[in-house]
């Protein structure tokens, strides 16, 4: 194929630029859902705060549907990329149409979720009365509609398999903007359309999902044409669903500690609706950084000023207090990163996970938990809670360090 003629032949700098960026951009345009919703909720003349909250109790959700949608996709552009260089475009329809099997599984699982899990998942959060009806709507919403979310994750894979990334940021960008211009029209009610609140900001961004993946089954049926596109080839295959799991259910698990340790922390949070909601907003300011750390491992930059976005009430001092500590965390968040795709580039996957459950779950959750119990009172108290984060990448970092010594003992030094 081209693409790997330009793998093997263009200068590395060169080559993380043109098939580096539109993946950066699309990373990080999926951190944007969420914060433009929960900047055009935080601004609602009634129930501003209580929106905020319950936009911070759903985000688990929302973080684990695109966990399982790209860690689907990830296994599927792999192996897709890897058939289609041998030059097997038979096994490669069946990857692609297995995919898509697998897209209408996990879309079902959502959907059942949607209609008989969120009552009992927002209530586990939360005893607010107006938060939990404000949760529940959203989040059913964002359930129901969920395949635009997952189909979008399988076409965007698919296209960047055979080179094709731009066209997958196009069909983000499309989708962000379809978002951010119909949340103030729906969430406040603009000509027409009736304020609908929460609910309108559900349906802003589920518009804005299904926008992204029509456009990108649009691309994929025009442009991907290494391989045919029947309905045939949806046919279950148990060697292919597992090939593709082989090497997308780790990502999977990555991506779902991140779910399991915001979910955590909202019930160790759960004294204080506003230190919840303040770290809901911090995740999601994170979550956008991250992403492009992921990319270019060198793009952590200020974002105190996202806060001037959210009307937080006294969740935005909770919000700023929570910023000055765990921003600290950054410098070493950003070394993991590194660490890991170190690791991943050199086979090393079970240390990458490793670092992931340190950071995401075994220490990060314990520390968190411990200091919750000395105080809960007050700014004050709760900023004990946010020294959890900048010590659990502390720890992780020198972890890090140790695997990558080992790795580099037992596998670059060997290659010499």
């Amino acid at each position: 194929m081209a693409e790997s003629n330009k793998m093997k032949e263009m200068p590395v700098n060169k080559l993380m630029v043109q098939m580096g960026i539109p993946m950066i951009l699309s990373m990080a345009l999926q951190a944007v859902y969420n914060i433009v919703d929960s900047a055009f909720v935080g601004n609602m003349r009634v129930g501003s705060e209580a929106a905020l909250n319950a936009l911070t109790l759903v985000f688990p959700v929302q973080m684990l549907m695109v966990a399982v949608g790209i860690g689907t996709g990830v296994g599927t552009n792999a192996l897709l990329a890897r058939t289609l260089g041998q030059g097997n475009s038979k096994k490669a329809a069946k990857v692609a149409g297995n995919s898509l099997f697998l897209g209408v599984i996990i879309y079902v699982v959502c959907l059942l979720f949607g209609i008989f899990g969120v009552k009992a998942y927002i209530s586990s959060q939360t005893v607010d009365t107006e938060v939990i009806s404000m949760g529940i709507s959203y989040l059913r919403i964002c359930c129901i509609i969920s395949f635009g979310i997952i189909f979008f994750s399988l076409f965007e894979k698919l296209l960047q398999a055979t080179g094709r990334s731009p066209y997958s940021t196009i069909g983000q960008v499309v989708g962000a903007v379809v978002n951010i211009i119909l949340d103030p029209i729906m969430i406040y009610g603009i000509g027409p359309v009736p304020e609908m609140g929460v609910r309108g900001a559900a349906y802003a961004t589920v518009i804005g999902q299904v926008a992204s993946a029509v456009l990108l089954f649009i691309f994929h049926i025009k442009f991907n044409r290494e391989f045919e596109h029947d309905v045939k080839y949806m046919k279950p295959d148990g060697r292919i669903i597992r090939e593709i799991y082989a090497i997308g259910l780790p990502a999977i698990i990555a991506q779902a500690l991140m779910s399991i340790m915001v979910y955590v922390m909202n019930l160790i949070l759960k004294f204080s609706p506003s230190a919840q909601t303040a770290y809901g907003l911090f995740y999601k300011v994170q979550q956008f950084v991250l992403f492009l750390a992921f990319g270019l491992r060198d793009a952590i930059t200020p974002i105190i000023a996202f806060a001037t976005l959210f009307n937080a009430g006294q969740s935005r001092e909770y919000f700023i207090g929570a910023m000055r500590i765990i921003s600290i965390s950054f410098i070493f968040a950003g070394i993991n990163v590194v660490y890991q795709g170190i690791y991943q580039a050199l086979d090393g996957g079970m240390e990458s996970l490793v670092i992931s459950l340190l950071r995401q779950l075994i220490v990060i959750l314990p520390l968190a938990g411990i200091f919750s119990i000395f105080v809960r009172n007050g700014q004050m108290g709760v900023s004990l809670i946010w020294w959890a984060f900048p010590i659990t990448e502390i720890i992780a970092c020198l972890v890090g360090y140790v695997f990558l010594k080992r790795i580099r003992k037992n596998k670059v030094e060997s290659l010499s």
